[in-house]
């Protein structure tokens, strides 16, 4: 891998992980083309990578972090855990967070062995993104605010988020989906969904990056997962700023559209 590779897949993850287009398959499909080897090293720039988009997603809402965690805290010390939104908000995230961490780790063998070919595997997640995401801007009423979600919300986007695991979504796709069914309008389903999965992204990327502390040469390579953080990071709070946005004035539909066209392309190649 060289800087200029490593810079590019940074920005290639930040732009596709909380964009409704599948990163993991951006990030196949950007990897094969710029002739990154698929072995170790690979995994573990991929590992610190999606990191960076996680420490974006913490940085952007870090007041909704501390209201939420102060306000949790504050209602468990005065035997009042549900006496206002931030407060009711930090259980329905662990409501969120359960499904994904039981099914992650019950199929995690499972899931490491699920399509070898890295072309096919991101073609198909495309696919399944574009499918996802018309199903759920179909059936959205976009009539709720994240002041009336409930805890058969959280388990919602808590299911949906088990969807990502395998080949076939993204995250920030399903999650968003997964608030939309619940009849959300578009930026409060994302906004929603992204303080959902931070735990779950936390987790993963902890238990993942204990693989790469492992691994033998990672001090060498810290140039380049250096470079991939931080252009991750970077890019990735831009994209969630102006998803957010974009959301509030335009459907899925676009995004639909491009996962089904290079979802295709790639089958095809």
């Amino acid at each position: 891998m060289t800087i200029l590779q490593a810079f590019l897949l940074g920005i290639v993850q930040g732009l596709t992980e909380f964009i409704p287009v599948s990163s993991t398959a951006h990030l196949l499909i950007a990897a094969n083309l710029l002739g990154v080897a698929d072995d170790e090293r690979t995994f573990a720039f991929s590992v610190i990578i999606q990191l960076g988009t996680v420490f974006a997603l913490l940085v952007y809402f870090w007041k909704d972090f501390y209201e939420i965690s102060a306000a949790f805290l504050h209602g468990i010390q005065h035997r009042n855990p549900f006496e206002n939104l931030q407060a009711r908000l930090g259980w329905l995230i662990i409501v969120a967070t359960i499904p994904a961490l039981i099914a992650g780790y019950l199929l995690k063998d499972i899931l490491h062995t699920i399509f070898k070919d890295t072309m096919m595997q991101g073609g198909i997640r495309l696919l399944f993104t574009s499918l996802l995401l018309i199903f759920a801007e179909y059936f959205d009423k976009r009539t709720r605010t994240l002041h009336s979600a409930t805890w058969l919300d959280a388990l919602s986007v808590g299911f949906f988020q088990v969807l990502a695991l395998f080949p076939g979504a993204s995250r920030s796709g399903t999650t968003i989906a997964g608030g939309m069914v619940r009849g959300f309008d578009r930026p409060s389903a994302a906004r929603f969904a992204f303080l959902m999965s931070a735990p779950i992204l936390i987790a993963a990327g902890a238990y993942e990056s204990l693989k790469v502390i492992e691994m033998s040469g990672t001090r060498a390579f810290l140039p380049y997962l250096g470079i991939g953080f931080i252009t991750a990071a970077g890019v990735g709070w831009l994209a969630i700023k102006w998803l957010i946005a974009f959301l509030g004035k335009h459907s899925l539909y676009i995004f639909a559209a491009y996962c089904a066209i290079t979802g295709l392309i790639v089958l095809f190649l």
